[in-house]
Formats: C-alpha cells, sequence, structure tokens
C-alpha cells in the first residue's frame, strides 16, 4: 500500500501495524526452528529449550506491567517501543553466536522483555492515535498487519531453508536474518510514527475516579475475560486434535495459513463494526464463533471439517483481540491506558498457563473431545456474564 492512499486519520495506526508486520516477520522466521537449532546443532537437552521459552513467558508477563507503568508516567509511547524493540533486534542475532545454555536463557530473556516492554506502548499508542468513532477499525488494521507478519514469516522461513538448504551455517544465517525486519521496524518508528494527541473523542463519562485508580468497569471486563480466558487453552490443543482426526503434517501449515488469512482479512471489516454497533456486541460474535469451533472440534470425525472450523476460527480472533483493546480504550482516558493494557495483557497471560494445563489434563483424562466440549461450555457462560454486563461496560 502506497502511503498516499492511506486516509490521514489511519496513517500513523497504520505504520504502527507496520511495526508489527516486520516484527512478526522476524518472530517467525526464527521461532520455528530455534528448538531444533538448541537440541539438533547444540545439542541441548529439551529441558533447556523448555526453561528458555518459560523464561521468555515470563519476561513478557512482568514487563507488561512495567512498561505500562512507564508509558504512563512519562507520557511518550515511541521511547519505550524503540527499546522493546531494539532489545530483540540485539538478541535475537546474537542467538547464533552462543553456546552455552546460559548465553541462551539469557538472551532469550532479553527477547521476551523487549516484547513485554513494546507491546502496551503500541497499545497506547494506537488507542491515541485514533477518535472514539474510528479506534475499533484502528485496532482492525493493526490486527490485520500483525497477522499478515505471521502468513509472510513462514513463507520466507520456507525460502530461506530452500536457498540455504547445503550450508552448513544454515541455522546461523537464519538467526542473523532474523535481526533484519527489526531493523525496519525501527527505522519506521524513528521517520514515520508521531506520537500521539491523547483522549480524540474520549467520553466525559468514562473518566477515572479520583486519586488516579483504574474505572470498576475496567475490572469487571478484566474478571470477564478471565473466565473465557481460563477455558482458551494454547493453540497447540488445536493442532494436535487436528493431527488426531487425521490432518497430516504437510497440510497443519496450510490450514493455519488458511485461519491467518481469515483473520487479517477479517480484522478491519469486525474493527469497524465495533465502531457502529458496539465493541461488546461485536466480541459476543466472536465468542460464539469460539464456542462452535471447540464443540466443532469436540463432535468432528474427518480431517475435513479441521479446515471449516479453522476458517471459523479466524473469525473469532477477528471479533476479539483487537476488538478488547478498543473497549479498553474506551473506558480508560489516556492517562492511564499504559497501565490498564499493561495489567490486561499480564494478567491475561497468565491466565492462559492453568487454561493449558487443564486442557491437557482433561484430555489425557477424559480423552481428545473433553477440553473442547469443556471450552465451549466455558465460552457460553462468558458470553452470559459479557451480555449481563454490558451496560455497566458503558460500550462505544
Amino acid at each position: 500500500m502506497e502511503e498516499r492512499s492511506i486516509a490521514p486519520k489511519y496513517k500513523n495506526v497504520f505504520f504502527i501495524g507496520l511495526l508489527s508486520f516486520f516484527g512478526g516477520i522476524s518472530q517467525d522466521v526464527f521461532t520455528p526452528i530455534l528448538p531444533i537449532y538448541l537440541t539438533s546443532v547444540l545439542g541441548f537437552d529439551k529441558a533447556v529449550v523448555g526453561i528458555a521459552e518459560g523464561v521468555v513467558t515470563a519476561s513478557v508477563n512482568i514487563f507488561k506491567v512495567i512498561a505500562g507503568f512507564f508509558s504512563d508516567k512519562f507520557k511518550k509511547q515511541k521511547p519505550i517501543i524503540f527499546i522493546g524493540y531494539f532489545l530483540s533486534f540485539v538478541s535475537r542475532p546474537l542467538l547464533a553466536f552462543a553456546t552455552s545454555g546460559a548465553a541462551i536463557i539469557g538472551l532469550r530473556a532479553i527477547d521476551g522483555i523487549g516484547k513485554g516492554t513494546k507491546d502496551p506502548a503500541k497499545d497506547v499508542l494506537i488507542a491515541g492515535s485514533a477518535s472514539m468513532q474510528t479506534r475499533g477499525k484502528s485496532f482492525g488494521i493493526a490486527r490485520m498487519l500483525d497477522t499478515l507478519g505471521s502468513v509472510a514469516g513462514p513463507l520466507i522461513l520456507f525460502g530461506l531453508l530452500y536457498v540455504l538448504k547445503d550450508s552448513p551455517s544454515l541455522y546461523h544465517y537464519i538467526l542473523l536474518f532474523a535481526a533484519v525486519p527489526l531493523l525496519i521496524t525501527l527505522l519506521i518508528l524513528v521517520t514515520k510514527i508521531k506520537e500521539a494527541d491523547g483522549d480524540a473523542g474520549q467520553r466525559k463519562d468514562m473518566s477515572v475516579l479520583d486519586g488516579g485508580a483504574l474505572p470498576k468497569s475496567f475490572y469487571l471486563f478484566l474478571g470477564i475475560m478471565i473466565l473465557f480466558t481460563l477455558c482458551n487453552s494454547s493453540d497447540a490443543f488445536l493442532i494436535l486434535r487436528a493431527r488426531n482426526l487425521g490432518a497430516t503434517l504437510l497440510e497443519i501449515p496450510l490450514i493455519i495459513a488458511l485461519f491467518n488469512l481469515i483473520y487479517a482479512g477479517a480484522a478491519v471489516p469486525f474493527g469497524s463494526l465495533s465502531d457502529r454497533i458496539g465493541r461488546i456486541p461485536t466480541m459476543i460474535i466472536g465468542w460464539i464463533a469460539y464456542a462452535l469451533v471447540y464443540l466443532g472440534f469436540a463432535l468432528a470425525r474427518n480431517q475435513i471439517s479441521v479446515w471449516f472450523l479453522y476458517a471459523l476460527y479466524g473469525i473469532y480472533y477477528a471479533t476479539s483481540e483487537g476488538v478488547a483493546k478498543a473497549l479498553l480504550a474506551d473506558m480508560v482516558t489516556s492517562d492511564h491506558r499504559g497501565r490498564a493494557y499493561g495489567m490486561y495483557g499480564t494478567t491475561i497471560g497468565i491466565a492462559t498457563l492453568p487454561a493449558s494445563f487443564f486442557a491437557g489434563f482433561l484430555w489425557d483424562t477424559f480423552g481428545p473431545r473433553a477440553p473442547f466440549y469443556f471450552g465451549a461450555a466455558m465460552a457460553c457462560m462468558s458470553v452470559i456474564f459479557l451480555m449481563a454486563a454490558s451496560k455497566r461496560l458503558r460500550t462505544a
């Protein structure tokens, strides 16, 4: 898309989305091959891989809260985003030179700190770059570009693996290449993105309480999101169920690509829909889609159904993450959004851990259908709670 073709009111959002696009390419170029590199080339035990990835998750969740606090304190987002991407820019290519487990874990921790640092500030910048009437579409644009990066990344990785397949330094070259998209993100951030003006179109009745507290509606929404997240286990279980239903190893990347394409294509229309009919009704559509997907995975008999269920799963994603963040921006003023996004990201990240553990327990104890029946039932319960709380959440 040429810059002159972008509507002026969405230009800043578009370039913020490009950060996620190139950042996603970097992420998806090296993460699929990293476990293989660590175990097959460096000879580490799988425990080292598990510890390293656990450290990444912990670092992300901890630093989302910290970054959100500093975002509100300094009222500037670009320096915080720059630090986040710069930490990943430095740490990822250095993996090509690390040979000890401590070095690998340390570099993965730095990468996790970078991701946790940049995410809340980016959300604050998107929210502040849009009015309430265009905020849903703005987050949809950002999610679309982010997801397209997740489509392009694996395709680029495939090309690198094909071109470099005979090179003894195959993995090293890929790890070094992961820095290139991040360099582009830093250049875009410095040259194209502007700090947001603040609370464009913010409702006066949504101001936070005296004393700097976040509004009660924020905590109510967070509680409902925790309930929903407890049934929202890792997408790895969808892949395992797809394999259980007969999907081949070669089909899995194509199925995931289909999911990402539908997610990317639907993110902007559903974001715009939330601007017209409200955030809560749009999220209800998504959560019903989620319940149908999980019920479908429980009832499915063959791999053909997996393709349709993953397509519907893309609709769930398109109606959920970006719309939820737009809703948070509606209910929290700009002075406190960094803290709100940081608390939201950390809480949801922590809630996914017991959700995935319980899903695995249900699968091992009662069979592969059990976690999906449970997920569908909990999603329906979450829809009921969301509908009951809709007036108190004061949607746009």
